[in-house]
């Protein structure tokens, strides 16, 4: 199996990550109360569990309903 037999599966979900991390960042920055947690902690969270799993905490465990 070489890379250009999984790349069409691997480009949505990086695309997927990106649009994930980039989601959960701005909402982090911009709001200031979280259901657990603190700004930093959930800063930390999203970027070194970048993949996927961080951007996911934050939005179930973290962010706070509007």
């Amino acid at each position: 199996m070489n890379i250009k037999e999984i790349l069409p599966f691997l480009i949505p979900l990086v695309i997927a990550q990106f649009v994930l991390l980039i989601y959960a960042l701005k909402h982090i920055l911009s709001h200031e109360k979280y259901k657990i947690g603190t700004r930093t902690l959930w800063l930390i969270i999203v970027i070194v569990g970048m993949n996927f799993i961080g951007p996911i905490l934050y939005l179930i465990l973290g962010k706070e309903d509007d």
